[in-house]
Formats: C-alpha cells, structure tokens, sequence
C-alpha cells in the first residue's frame, strides 16, 4: 500500500471564506484507467478499471476480482460504475455497469453479482438491464448508477453522440432510467403504458451524464457534460425533459449554435453549468460529518482542469476548487463511511483519501 501525507492550503474564493487545510493520502497507485469505486462494510474498497478489471483493496493491497462478465472496452465504453446498495452486508449482490457488446455494437448495460466471502469473486452474475438498440458509436454511454431509498436503481444514459435520440422516447439515449434491482419495471414509473415509449425511462434530454448521486433529502441530482460549454447539474425530476439537443448552454465544438437556445417551454433549466466545460465526471453530495460546515454541498470531479469543484447555496454557486497535484483528471469522487472523500484521479492513475488537516 503506498501512502503519501501532503497538507495542503486550500483557497476559498467565495466571499469571507478563509483558508483551511487538508491531508491528501495516496491509498492505491498504478491504476489502469480508473472509473468507479464502491465501499463495502468491512471497509474494503472496489475500483472499476475501465478495461474491465474488478479490483479489491483490502486497507493494504490490491486484488483481482473474478468473474467480471465481458465488456467492450472502446472509446468512452468499458467497466464503468459499480455499486455497493444499503443491504449488502445481508444480500452480498453488487451491481456494475458496463459496455456490452451486442453484435457489432454496444450498449449502456447493468449486471448483478454476488461477491463471495472473501471478496475475491463474483458469482451468480446477471444482466438486468442493457440498453436497446445499443450503438456503433464510441461515444457517451453515461452510466453512473444510484440506488434510491426505495431500492430502485437509477442509471445515467449518454446520448451515444446521436443527438436527437435524447429527445426520442422510443429508445433509452440521453436518459435516466428507473429499475427494480431484478430489472423489473417499477409501475409508477412515468412513461409506462405510453405508446411506444420505453417504461424503464425516468427523465430524459440528457447529453451524457456522468455523475449521479442522491441529495440529504434522497432527490436525485446528476452533473452531464455539454459540448463546447454548458455542463449542467441538474435535480432530475420524474418524467421531466432536461432539453438536449434543443436547448444548452454553449455550442457545437465546430462553433455552430445548438438547437433553438437556451430556453423552451417544458425544458428544465439546470441549476448550475459550467462556460467554459470542465469536463465533469464521479459526483458526492457531502453529509458534513468532518466538515460540517460543507454539509449538503456538491463536489464535482473535473476531467479537463484538474479540480473538485465545491458548490453551495440557493441559486447554486462554484464556491471553491480543490486544486492540487494529486487532482488530474478527476473521474470519482466519493464520500466514505466515517465521512472522509475518496477520490480516483485518472491523470495519476491513483485513489486519493482527503481528511481534514491539523
């Protein structure tokens, strides 16, 4: 296990707000493109590599992880998210999502495993969900999962670079969808019994979500990159349009203007975005056990300027960036049990643990 103690002096630029200090420990190094870490009870840590590798950190080193099911690792797609859900210590089942192949393409995809005791293997593995028609494209799969408090499951679609698509009920692109944790359909889901609508579909006109996670109330909230500017948070509300491609902040990387604006009835605005993008990625919402004073704040990994945002207040505000060495190309941020942050840094192929300093 390789530990590295750094106190750093992190700037607050929002108005009256002081320096502080934390520590930042390197835990784990030499990580192949890192995506997703899951804790279990035993404080045992899951990391997702996005080639497909399962990998177990037992407080003092690595181990495989068997019986991953196969993923197509290509462009944006690969072993994503995993989930450990609330009742793990009594059902052992974890969730992951993935790219899987499906013919010549590939689609967003859930499968459910048990891990064994030792936490060396999963076992009893299931696809519950895969996105269908998947998509020859390389392109946005999204694919944060989040459990509710009623033990759903949410997971984040991209729009697979097929634009219209997100607006399209018939297809699950640029969505979030609901399922029970057998993939079953939940009846109260928004658009079960509509004509040609796919049901497992919770909110849609998503570009490509990334981060996801739950509010201090259990409300849903999800950060998605934009093109050239216009990465979003939105508190995602069931069966409400989010507006990809018809309305954004920002522009097409060739310059050209996006759909009809910025506005349009029956559109949500988002609560914050970012001009220019910072490549947004793993999301946490604090519960403020060693920092109370950041309780229900947002952070937010940056892939492209190598921060965690911290955001705060009603309207939403970027009130601080934690900027060091050790955050580049931010791909998770996670709070763990005894309220420390977690989080994988894909610059330096490594997991960090953030604390307060002395």
């Amino acid at each position: 296990m390789h530990r590295i103690f750094l106190l750093i002096s992190l700037s607050l630029f929002a108005t009256g707000a002081v320096a502080q200090n934390v520590n930042i420990e390197r835990v784990v190094g030499g990580l192949d493109q890192p995506w997703a870490i899951g804790f279990l009870p035993d404080g045992d840590v899951l990391i997702t590599e996005r080639s497909g590798e399962l990998l177990l950190f037992d407080g003092d080193q690595t181990h495989k992880v068997v019986g991953v099911p196969p993923v197509v690792d290509r462009g944006q797609g690969g072993l994503l998210d995993v989930l450990v859900p609330d009742d793990f210590a009594q059902s052992r089942e974890i969730f992951l999502s993935y790219a899987k192949k499906q013919g010549r393409n590939a689609g967003t995809s859930i499968a459910r495993a048990k891990l064994s005791p030792d936490n060396r293997k999963l076992t009893d593995v299931a696809t519950i969900f895969e996105l269908t028609p998947g998509s020859n494209t390389n392109r946005h799969f999204g694919s944060r999962l989040v459990e509710a408090r009623d033990g759903t499951l949410f997971l984040t679609i991209g729009d697979r670079g097929e634009r219209p698509s997100a607006q399209d009920l018939s297809n699950e692109n640029g969505t979030v969808i609901r399922i029970g944790r057998d993939g079953r359909i939940p009846a109260d889901n928004p658009f079960v019994g509509q004509t040609g609508a796919k049901p497992a579909i919770w909110s849609f006109g998503h570009r490509n979500p990334q981060g996801a996670t739950l509010d201090l109330n259990g409300n849903l909230v999800v950060v998605e990159h934009g093109a050239r500017g216009g990465d979003e948070i939105n508190r995602v509300r069931k069966g409400a349009n989010y507006g990809w491609p018809v309305i954004a902040y920002g522009e097409h990387y060739s310059g050209g203007k996006i759909g009809e604006g910025t506005a349009k009835t029956g559109m949500e605005q988002p609560d914050f975005y970012w001009d220019p993008s910072m490549a947004p990625s793993g999301m946490m919402i604090y519960s403020g056990k060693l920092w109370p004073e950041w309780r229900g704040d947002i952070f937010v990994g940056s892939l492209k300027f190598d921060y965690i945002a911290r955001l705060e207040g009603n309207p939403l505000e970027e009130v601080e960036q934690i900027q060091t060495d050790e955050t580049l190309r931010v791909r998770d941020v996670r709070e763990a049990a005894d309220g420390s942050i977690w989080f994988l840094s894909v610059g330096n192929e490594a997991l960090y643990r953030m604390t307060p300093g002395n």
